[in-house]
């Protein structure tokens, strides 16, 4: 089925449920008019359709591979990978001084949408150097910006993220990888990496890994980490390449999923790295890029969600099977199950889209602003709109199989491709069980202001629409002040295990209510009973209720995990 690239459903998100205007207001994003967003969106749009879609099921059948220490991409990504290019679409938010657009990061995370609904391997890999040109930008020297960026930007040279080692998952602190200083400024890197996202391949001429390291007598644990650029091949002063540096793809990763993008173990043999930012200081860099990373990655559960839902439509609209009480087309659209699937699948595409968009326009006013209001608004958003996006990008696929029947479990449907590519969004840049960790912890540092303002937000609107929208603003008015109370608990609790225990529920009930807020916004934009006031009115009368039950989780501590020994839990 071909990809049809949701541009209209972006101006709606952007014009009447986030707040876009906003950001084209500020001085710093006045470029970003409505005839720009339009044309960016369009063109973008285009190439998803009509160079990424028909890429993504080649991607699945013939796997990225190892030839000699050379990989191998998959037939056809190089041209994908040169549409890129040509557009310049690695560049949207990037610095103009460099050759960038900058655009708001809100374009780009469009962008990263419909990439990964037309096809997640292939759009993954801007994804990795869109997060290295951020974390250049803010900590790299002068020099290395001018001869990194450029070649970046315009997707000459790639990046990567190099973080995790065999025995240093997400405790980050345990890596072993080495960095003696070589006396001229450099330094000698050497350890092994796993897991590492597009680590090589021959879609570009080269590839630029920030690679996390320690140096000789630092401390231990993340205060001792130091972030270093080590470029697969050497550039010269001019930007030319020079020789090749000592590292290696051992292997490639045989994944679930994803099998058009090159997951790589790599190996440093002493190989040569500039420091990025300052020493010790290296998961501060790190994590501006891993920031980004992580909005771009709830993104990819978004767009797969969407692939998923249209590919799982189109086969309702058309599959005839059994009879139903209700006169229709005769197709299994007309079964009331098969409906409940596909509105709780468009339902929440929706919900977790507005999510991710209100985070990018949240991340682009603390850019415009310095505003204190919006950089804490951006930080509480970020970990919901990647555990939300990817959660949702995990059951909307499973259920574009399930809408399927037999069939989705049949590989030549691709149903179950999205399924399998989606899985490993809720695991990298943090797994969900970390971003909620984070939520309750770091994000409730201070008392819980950030929260209480969005939820007063949302309690403002639901309020008002209570007038003419009874039925709808106020089980979400009812719904955020629920929320609210668990906020209090968790800001109450002095007990981190008791928080941690709660924390993905809470979570995920905070994304259910944020989901009734934006599905209210967008129902009070029409003037009449309309498809998105019949939507938001399943959403919020079939799904929002979920959060009580969230909700009750989230406040019953942690002895009840603990009750098991480990011996009882293996009888």
């Amino acid at each position: 089925m071909p990809y049809r690239a949701p541009v209209s459903e972006f101006r709606f998100i952007l014009d009447h449920v986030v707040g876009f205007s906003q950001v084209s207001d500020t001085e710093r994003f006045a470029e970003a008019t409505p005839d720009t967003v339009e044309a960016i969106l369009t063109e973008a749009g285009r190439m998803c359709e009509e160079v990424f879609a028909p890429l993504n099921r080649n991607g699945d059948l013939d796997p990225a591979r190892l030839e000699n220490g050379v990989v191998r991409c998959s037939k056809g990504f190089a041209g994908g990978y040169q549409a890129i290019v040509d557009g310049g679409w690695m560049g949207i938010s990037a610095p103009e001084e460099f050759g960038g657009m900058g655009l708001p990061h809100t374009l780009t995370t469009a962008f990263n949408d419909m990439t990964s609904a037309s096809c997640l391997a292939l759009g993954l890999n801007p994804l990795l150097t869109q997060g290295q040109i951020e974390a250049l930008e803010a900590h790299a020297p002068d020099w290395m910006k001018a001869l990194y960026l450029p070649k970046l930007i315009s997707g000459e040279w790639t990046g990567t993220m190099n973080l995790t080692e065999p025995q240093a998952g997400s405790d980050v602190g345990a890596l072993a990888s080495k960095a003696v200083p070589n006396g001229d400024g450099t330094y000698a890197i050497t350890g092994q990496k796993i897991f590492i996202s597009w680590g090589d391949h021959d879609v570009a001429e080269n590839v630029c890994h920030a690679v996390l390291a320690r140096l000789p007598d630092a401390a231990p644990g993340t205060r001792g980490i130091s972030l270093f650029m080590v470029p697969k091949m050497i550039p010269n002063e001019d930007g030319s390449l020079g020789a090749s540096n000592s590292l290696r793809v051992v292997s490639l990763e045989h994944k679930m999923g994803l099998h058009g993008s090159p997951t790589c173990v790599m190996s440093y043999e002493g190989a040569t790295g500039w420091l990025i930012g300052e020493e010790n200081k290296g998961m501060a860099a790190m994590f501006t890029m891993m920031n980004n990373a992580r909005l771009a990655v709830g993104v990819q559960g978004v767009g797969v969600a969407d692939g998923a839902y249209q590919h799982a439509l189109a086969y309702a609209l058309e599959r005839k099977q059994g009879k139903t009480p209700v006169q229709g087309s005769g197709a299994i659209v007309d079964h009331a199950d098969v409906r409940r699937m596909l509105l709780t699948m468009k339902a929440d595409l929706f919900a977790a889209r507005a999510i991710a968009m209100a985070n990018a326009v949240a991340l682009d006013m603390q850019k415009a602003t310095g505003s204190g209001e919006w950089i804490a608004r951006a930080a509480l958003l970020t970990p919901i709109a990647k555990a939300f996006g990817t959660e949702i990008g995990v059951r909307v696929a499973e259920l574009g199989v399930q809408v399927h029947g037999g069939m989705g479990f049949i590989e030549e449907t691709g149903a179950a491709q999205y399924s399998r590519d989606v899985r490993v969004t809720t695991i990298y840049e943090g797994t969900n069980g970390i971003q909620a960790m984070d939520l309750v912890a770091r994000k409730m540092m201070d008392g819980g202001e950030a929260a209480y303002e969005l939820l007063e937000e949302i309690q403002l609107l639901a309020e008002f629409a209570r007038k003419d929208f009874a039925e709808l603003g106020g089980p979400v008015w009812q719904a955020a002040e629920s929320l609210r109370e668990a906020t209090e608990w968790m800001v109450a609790t002095d007990d981190m295990n008791a928080r941690f225990a709660g924390a993905v529920p809470y979570l995920m009930a905070f994304a259910r209510v944020l989901g009734g807020h934006f599905h209210l916004k967008a129902a009070m934009e029409e003037a009449d009973e309309g498809p998105r006031r019949k939507l938001a009115r399943f959403y919020i009368a079939r799904l929002l209720p979920e959060h009580i039950g969230l909700l009750t989780q989230a406040m019953a501590g942690a002895k009840d995990l603990y009750a098991l020994t480990p011996e009882e839990m293996s009888q």
